[in-house]
This record gives structure tokens, C-alpha cells and sequence, in this order.
């Protein structure tokens, strides 16, 4: 079963559009741009063909940004690590995925073909596994696009 998509906030492009979704009143504002960052790229990639599993998938101490099937070819089991960054005072958003975060993203993996099933209770597709990183940034003219930067195999075994 396809988790339940709202079309209204699958595919925003712009920032003005990430932001249109009214703030959660226990999170921060960092937190609630994460969460656009990560729909705008579920719809990019449903855009590209993809098949959604999850997102924010919580596995232990980790959590997968988002789980998807890459039409490939070859199909491919991927989890995608989305960063995004207001700025480049401190960096790209990729540099920020740094050894900590790998090992998490690759403990996750394995506790994931470990279990070979989804939360939700559905089987876990028999695919080869990869790990993708997605960095988001502003876009640079008021009123532009987010600047999106989509790196396969990012994370090595």
C-alpha cells in the first residue's frame, strides 16, 4: 500500500511554496524546513519515476529520510539522506553527511535487511541497497527554485 500523499504538498519548487505549510507548534523552524526539504524531494523523485516506501523511518537510534525504489535500470533499494542548508557559512550541505552520520545511515541499512520488512508490515522489496545523498539550498534570486543536488551512492559499505 502507497503511503497517502497530499498532492497540495508533494511537489513545492520554490521556497515560497516549502513554507506555505503551516508551522508545527512543538518543532523549530529548522526542523519544519527539513520536513519541506524532504517532501519537495519525494516529489521530485515520484516526478522521476520513483516509488516512495516511507519517510522519516525510524530504525533504532537512526532514521531514513526516505525509502524509495529507484525504476532504475537496475532497480535499486534506496535510502536518501536529505540535507539541507540555509547558507555556505559552514559549508555545503553535502560535507555535513560526515562519518557519524554514515555509520548511522549504514546501521540503519543493515537493521533493514535484517528485519526485511517495512514498519508498516510490508515486505521490503528484494532489491540491491544504495545510499543517496540529496543537498538543498535557497535559491539564489527571490522567488527562484531550490537548488537541489542529487548525489547516487553517496555512502559507501
Amino acid at each position: 500500500m502507497q503511503p497517502s500523499l497530499s498532492r497540495r504538498w508533494v511537489r513545492p519548487t520554490t521556497m515560497a511554496a516549502m513554507e506555505t505549510q503551516p508551522p508545527s507548534p512543538r518543532r523549530t523552524q529548522a526542523q519544519d524546513r527539513g520536513d519541506a526539504g524532504e517532501r519537495l524531494v519525494e516529489g521530485r523523485l515520484i516526478g522521476a519515476g520513483w516509488q516512495i516506501l516511507g519517510r522519516n523511518i525510524h530504525l533504532g537510534r537512526a532514521e531514513i529520510d526516505v525509502l524509495a525504489v529507484d525504476p532504475g535500470p537496475p532497480r535499486q533499494l534506496v535510502i536518501v539522506e536529505v540535507r539541507w542548508r540555509a547558507g555556505r557559512g559552514f559549508g555545503l550541505p553535502e560535507e555535513t553527511v560526515d562519518w557519524r552520520k554514515r555509520r548511522q545511515l549504514r546501521r540503519a541499512l543493515g537493521r533493514l535487511a535484517e528485519i526485511g520488512r517495512l514498519p508498516d508490515g510490508r515486505v521490503l522489496p528484494q532489491l540491491p541497497i544504495r545510499v543517496d545523498v540529496v543537498a538543498l539550498e535557497p535559491p539564489t534570486t527571490f522567488g527562484g527554485e531550490v537548488r537541489l543536488r542529487h548525489h547516487r551512492s553517496a555512502v559507501g559499505g
